[in-house]
């Protein structure tokens, strides 16, 4: 029949482009999913901090690696092969020690910047994770970017400075002045820890396994976390006057905290570190719009404006994949034993390969790798 297979090529674009869009909104929606946990987690913690005085930061990070200890570091320890607690161990322990002991000082440094510098300066300055995981991710995972992911990453920042515009509009620019230089220095320190954290996390999931990352950051989050706990905040412990409301704002942070660490790895694995960081300053301003109604903040108008202008930004970033510009011997070197083999030629010059990733799901079958 005459116009027959031009139909069926125009139903094709079409299920292909309904693909694709829905594909782009999950990828936003799950970064907005972290989003609001960090938004649980911030809640607790102002509810601690200022409605108990209870300043504990490391010991509410040590309960979180702690859980992660129970859960996925136990699950390691019980699994047969290569991917066994000791077979890990033996041969990346002082890698996921240093990794390690980087996102427990990430966690802290941010925590304690709030002591010395504003609100909005932290806002700010947090936002230095992302240019970090950037060229991390481009020298180190070799991730190539587009016009269109400069383009939406810029429009992410202008609704971040729109943000910290409306706080100093509204009088929000909370925090002690005395010692901004060293708090903003502190802010910075932590943004490039969480960069480093990051960009080695996007590695180990996608390379390695999800199961493995949390079990080691469990293993050793808890016992340095500890460690610091014991040195500096036990005499903070002490004074925290203990009832079922500080139980409960505990539990909550455990478990948003908990959440996050647990989720994180899976929408880094379907998106990328650099996605995940823009996906999360909105995380701030679900926290003010919870404290519109919590803590009676004074609303502005450009707190909507920033909100839309950041989700246009990671709505452009998502719109188009990057691609990985791969060694196929580097790759060899470092795959998951586990995973798919892929046979490369005996002889011949071997010639870096170039793989653009796919906004859709990953199959197990197919080898990550395509040599030219």
């Amino acid at each position: 029949f005459p116009g027959a297979g031009g139909s069926d090529s125009s139903s094709s674009r079409v299920g292909t482009i309904r693909l694709l869009l829905m594909d782009l909104l999950l990828s936003v929606a799950l970064g907005q999913v972290l989003s609001l946990l960090i938004c649980g987690i911030g809640l607790t913690s102002k509810y601690l901090s200022e409605d108990f005085h209870a300043n504990t930061p490391v010991f509410q990070s040590f309960l979180n690696y702690i859980l992660l200890f129970l859960v996925y570091t136990t699950t390691l320890a019980v699994r047969q092969g290569e991917e066994n607690l000791l077979a890990i161990l033996k041969r990346r322990w002082w890698k996921y020690m240093i990794l390690g002991i980087i996102d427990i000082e990430a966690n802290y440094l941010v925590v304690k910047a709030y002591q010395y510098t504003t609100l909005t300066s932290v806002q700010l300055l947090d936002c230095f994770v992302i240019p970090v995981v950037i060229l991390l991710s481009w020298f180190f995972l070799l991730v190539r970017y587009k016009a269109v992911h400069f383009i939406g990453i810029v429009v992410c920042i202008l609704g971040m400075g729109c943000m910290a515009g409306a706080d100093v509009l509204v009088g929000r620019q909370q925090g002690a002045g005395e010692n901004k230089l060293i708090g903003d220095l502190l802010v910075l320190g932590g943004a490039t820890l969480y960069g480093i954290s990051n960009v080695c996390e996007e590695y180990i999931v996608r390379n390695l396994s999800r199961v493995e990352f949390l079990g080691m950051i469990g293993l050793f989050g808890s016992f340095f976390s500890g460690i610091q706990l014991a040195i500096m905040e036990h005499k903070e412990l002490l004074k925290v006057p203990w009832d079922w409301q500080i139980g409960l704002l505990y539990v909550g942070f455990s478990a948003c905290m908990f959440g996050l660490y647990s989720f994180m790895p899976v929408v880094i694995k379907k998106t990328s570190a650099t996605a995940v960081n823009l996906s999360l300053l909105t995380a701030d301003l679900y926290s003010l719009f919870c404290g519109l109604f919590l803590f009676h903040y004074k609303f502005s108008g450009l707190y909507l404006l920033s909100f839309f202008t950041i989700l246009v930004g990671l709505v452009l970033y998502s719109s188009t994949s990057t691609y990985v510009a791969q060694d196929p011997r580097v790759y060899k070197q470092f795959r998951n034993p586990s995973g798919p083999v892929v046979d490369l030629p005996a002889t011949g010059q071997l010639e870096p390969s170039v793989t653009y990733t796919s906004l859709g799901q990953e199959t197990e079958e197919e080898p990550h790798v395509r040599v030219a």
